[in-house]
């Protein structure tokens, strides 16, 4: 900014960071938050998918024992979006992925795998792993723009029929 070139006002609002994205650890409020999120986000699920989200069994101080295990990140505080991120033994797995309705159509969902692909680089995994149900269709076209493939159709135990859909992309090395 000079005397020639006056500020634009507009200019303070481009220049805002979005929310940095940040792990969750047991003890971090935001953990509760999180898992508010999910179960808001995974509510119109039920009734839709069969069975059941596993999401139904997870309770705060089972939440805390998956942020020990695995790394759970989330944007903003209260989070309006989150993921976990499981290291396997030969690949990332992005699992309990939500944003919260009104944050749709911000990039958000990109700039998380984005994260998960460079985490999948530093652990040296070659492939970031997901699933989503067989009957969340619009789920699939959403993984599929983000560049993940259709890989393998399983079914849950007790289940004679595909009820989840496995989705991997590759990660080039760091």
């Amino acid at each position: 900014m000079n005397a020639e070139h006056p500020a634009d006002p507009r200019d303070s609002a481009r220049q805002t960071e979005d929310p940095p994205l940040r792990q969750l650890w047991p003890d971090d409020p935001g953990l509760a938050q999180a898992l508010d999120l999910l179960r808001d986000s995974f509510a119109y699920m039920d009734g839709r998918i069969d069975p059941p989200s596993s999401l139904h069994a997870i309770d705060l101080p089972r939440f805390q024992d998956i942020s020990r295990q695995s790394e759970i990140w989330a944007v903003g505080i209260p989070p309006h979006a989150m993921m976990i991120l499981t290291p396997r033994t030969d690949r990332l797995y992005l699992g309990k992925f939500c944003i919260a309705p009104g944050q749709r159509g911000q990039g958000l969902a990109r700039r998380m795998v984005d994260l998960a692909r460079t985490r999948a680089q530093e652990l040296g995994l070659p492939v970031i792993e997901l699933q989503t149900r067989v009957e969340l269709t619009e789920n699939h076209r959403a993984f599929g723009a983000l560049g993940f493939v259709e890989t393998a159709r399983t079914a849950h135990a007790g289940y004679d029929r595909a009820t989840s859909i496995t989705m991997q992309m590759p990660v080039s090395p760091a």
